[in-house]
């Protein structure tokens, strides 16, 4: 059906979605994932006796759960895409419901960086172990203006390459969209490799103490995010490549940058307070 002939039929701007069966696809993805995970990270806590049946048991389960994790976030977003771009369902009024969605779900990432946060300044400003200082004796920490500097210089460029982009998109100048686009999928994955980088010249592990576990914690999850984000930029190059963008129609661009300069602020959250106050 075309986007004229579904609004000849339709006499309203809101969305009815169709049935859908990447919900409960989702749902037990999310479970085997889940399961999986404790069962292969704690297969004791099912009972001495069924322990050695466990062992092998995890990966069976939380590998096919990130199988059908991807599998239904790729086809359940290919028909968002669809709705959105060639059946004209996403009209004005639905694309605000969509911007009051996205600004929920940022907020809903603020409050897991909060935890990671105050779990770092819980145990940085009341030290539980003796002598009761910061960062604890005998940890050798990253030295904040070496590579984290660099980091933070090419998160903050990139904030300025995918805002060139967005206005070039708001302006009809495609070129400049797809050029803004491209180099910021260049420097997310530049600050990826410098991250892999320094993990593996750190001195300290994950199960070294608090600060290795707060510090992996933290920077761990907010390089998480930064693949996230530079996935969800890569994808809307290829839509821009395709025409999907118009200047007054491009949600998923704007969710996407909206998304990156998240990633940019708690970088320099990160940066001032557990790479230079912390060390």
């Amino acid at each position: 059906m075309t986007a004229e002939a579904h609004h000849d039929e339709v006499k309203h701007d809101y969305h009815l979605v169709d049935p859908s069966p990447w919900p409960v696809m989702g749902a037990f993805a999310a479970f085997l994932l889940a399961f999986g995970t404790v069962v292969y990270l704690h297969p004791d806590m099912f009972g001495v006796g069924m322990t050695p049946m466990l062992k092998g048991f995890g990966p069976w389960t939380f590998v096919p759960g990130i199988v059908l994790v991807l599998l239904t976030m790729a086809l359940w977003w290919r028909d968002v895409i669809r709705e959105a771009t060639f059946e004209g369902h996403h009209t004005p009024v639905v694309q605000i419901g969509m911007r009051y969605g996205m600004t929920l779900f940022i907020a809903s990432e603020v409050m897991f960086f909060v935890a990671f946060f105050w779990a770092f300044f819980n145990s940085s400003l009341f030290p539980k172990v003796e002598p009761a200082v910061w960062p604890p004796q005998g940890v050798q920490v990253l030295p904040a203006f070496e590579v984290p500097l660099m980091n933070t210089l090419i998160l903050l460029l990139s904030g300025c390459t995918v805002t060139w982009a967005h206005h070039a998109l708001r302006e009809n100048d495609r070129k400049g969209m797809l050029a803004g686009l491209a180099l910021t999928i260049v420097l997310g994955l530049l600050f990826t490799s410098f991250q892999a980088y320094e993990y593996m010249h750190a001195a300290f592990k994950f199960t070294d103490g608090i600060y290795s576990s707060t510090f992996y914690m933290a920077t761990g999850f907010h390089g998480f995010h930064v693949i996230i984000g530079t996935t969800f930029l890569i994808v809307c190059f290829f839509r821009a490549r395709a025409g999907h963008f118009r200047p007054d129609h491009h949600f998923g661009f704007e969710a996407a940058a909206w998304y990156w300069h998240f990633v940019d602020v708690v970088w320099l959250f990160l940066f001032c307070s557990i790479y230079w106050w912390g060390s």
